[in-house]
């Protein structure tokens, strides 16, 4: 019996053997050879950030490759004898000698919905501690603009919940609005404003930080995260100690990511701060890549660089899908030169600026935009034509005041129609004062400006300008619920400016009984520089955070 079932076991396993055999046997017999030709290059020397390679015949410009075992790079010099290689990764990792791997692809980022609520660095990899995003796609980053003809004019507002912006200097969707200034003015405060105003209203938002401290980006991002505008924003981030290389793709990964939204249909905001530290990370790199430097150092290709970047920014055709790309880039200038050479290349690519003054944010005004220098070239036509019944001749009365503000204090004798003109204007500027992330509105503003440029805001005492603004919407909203809509759809002879004007002057009465009460004891009402600045006097938005955010 034993025998009998070794027997057995012996011809089972043979069988077994036999199979395998034959399979191994028509595998060889499938098996064809084929010589795969791969062009491996040698590291010749490494720079800082960079590296010069040999042995790479045929690659591409801007094509990926990989140095030693894992550290990546983009090709962006092809010379006879060498290519110059950008490293995404530590240069002190490599080595004289290292092998360099093409990819046979360009530069590319994981794009979807997965990545919204995520904060990452400009290859995609996570930066907040959770899973890397399940994406599908990935989309070039270094990809061209959309034709002109895919083009279609900006006719819808993008609201940043800034009375001074929205009235003044309005924003449409699709727009390229630079914001320049020197440091610590609030640059990055209004940027984040505008972000923070986009909550339901179906607008994505992207934040590229490039070259920030890491402190500095936390706190945005925490900022972003309590106002729970992290729900519908990416966070695209490379701090100051990253390699130069990270720095310069930055807001092409963040373009990138925006235009996978827009060609959706959606409508996206992207905010690039800053493109001066941009412009300085590939100065560094032309420097180390020898190209020939001019103006101020900068290689002569930096307008293309920009240009390159921020006309990907645009509103599609309805064909295309409807979609834009909104972009705030940010600027910073020295010594309000705002003449020099990355400054100037901006304003000539956008479609207007913003200018933050430090004078103004000396004085307590926030946001501190300087009126006469700031312009939108094309949000008007999008502006919402209510704002244009009330702010129409705002800007010019406004404009008028700082001026005769400058001549005031030489202590000259004012005529009557001046001294109403400067009366005036002090509520102007007070009116447009607004704490940092307490957006606004297009109602709650248009029923603030309206009463201010109606001069319904002349007889309450400038102190208390904030004070009656806080009345009036309050009034206003209880009168009219649906003021939103109401003022949106409003136009030129409806009576609804009637009844806004009786509301509102009903609501400044108890103020300009403040205003006469001055007059009747002789007491002249505090004046600006009587006032407390940025520290002081009920101005407590006007802290660090609306400066940067000390670290922008």
């Amino acid at each position: 019996m034993m025998e009998a079932n070794q027997s057995a076991e012996k011809s089972g396993l043979e069988s077994v053997l036999d199979e395998v055999d034959l399979a191994i046997e028509r595998g060889i017999a499938d098996f064809s050879p084929e010589l795969k030709r791969e062009e491996v290059g040698r590291v010749k020397s490494v720079g800082q950030g960079i590296i010069w390679a040999d042995g790479l015949g045929q690659v591409q410009s801007e094509e990926l490759v990989t140095v030693g075992p894992d550290i990546s790079g983009m090709v962006l010099d092809l010379l006879p004898d060498r290519v110059g290689i950008i490293l995404f990764g530590p240069s002190e990792a490599v080595s004289a000698g290292d092998e360099v791997r093409r990819s046979g692809r360009v530069l590319d980022v994981p794009v979807g919905d997965q990545v919204i609520g995520r904060v990452v660095d400009p290859l995609g990899r996570p930066m907040d501690a959770k899973v890397i995003p399940e994406t599908r796609e990935r989309w070039a980053v270094l990809a061209e603009a959309h034709r002109i003809l895919d083009r279609a004019p900006v006719v819808k507002p993008l609201q940043t919940g800034l009375k001074v912006v929205d009235a003044l200097i309005p924003i449409g969707r699709g727009q390229r609005e630079l914001i320049l200034g020197d440091r610590q003015t609030g640059k990055t405060a209004l940027a984040l404003d505008a972000i923070v105003n986009q909550k339901d209203k179906d607008v994505l938002c992207i934040y590229c930080a490039i070259g920030q401290r890491s402190s500095g980006i936390a706190k945005v991002v925490a900022e972003l995260e309590r106002e729970g505008a992290m729900e519908y924003s990416v966070v695209v981030v490379v701090e100051g100690d990253d390699p130069p290389g990270l720095q310069f793709i930055a807001p092409y990964a963040a373009t990138t990511l925006g235009e996978y939204f827009m060609k959706q249909g959606r409508d996206v905001l992207i905010v690039y701060d800053d493109l001066t530290r941009h412009a300085l990370a590939y100065r560094q790199l032309s420097l180390l890549l020898r190209r020939p430097p001019g103006r101020e150092a900068f290689p002569g290709d930096i307008f293309y660089v920009h240009s390159r970047l921020l006309e990907r920014s645009t509103h599609l055709k309805e064909a295309l899908g409807g979609g834009s790309l909104t972009a705030l880039p940010i600027a910073e200038t020295e010594a309000q030169n705002m003449s020099a050479y990355i400054p100037t290349n901006l304003i000539s690519i956008t479609d207007g600026q913003i200018y933050l003054s430090p004078e103004l944010f000396q004085k307590g005004m926030l946001p501190a935009v300087d009126v006469g220098k700031s312009v939108s070239r094309v949000g008007g036509k999008a502006q919402i034509s209510a704002y244009r019944q009330v702010a129409g001749d705002l800007r010019l009365s406004y404009t008028q005041f700082q001026e005769l503000e400058s001549f005031a204090r030489f202590g000259t004798r004012l005529d009557d129609q001046t001294r109403k003109t400067l009366e005036h204007g002090r509520r102007v500027r007070e009116a447009l004062k607004q704490r940092e992330l307490s957006t606004m509105a297009a109602g709650e503003q248009i029923a603030v400006l309206l009463a201010v440029a109606r001069g319904l805001m002349d007889e309450v005492p400038v102190e208390k300008v904030v004070e009656a603004e806080a009345v009036v919407l309050e009034k206003v909203k209880a009168e009219i619920p649906d003021l939103e809509n109401a003022v949106t759809l409003v136009e030129k002879d409806d009576p609804l400016w009637k009844q806004l004007m009786t509301l509102m002057e009903a609501a400044l009465a108890p103020f300009k009984l403040m205003k006469e009460d001055y007059a009747d004891t002789g007491i002249s009402e505090p004046k600006d520089q009587d006032r407390p600045g940025p520290s002081g006097g009920g101005q407590d938005h006007e802290k660090p955070g609306r400066g940067e955010h000390q670290a922008v």
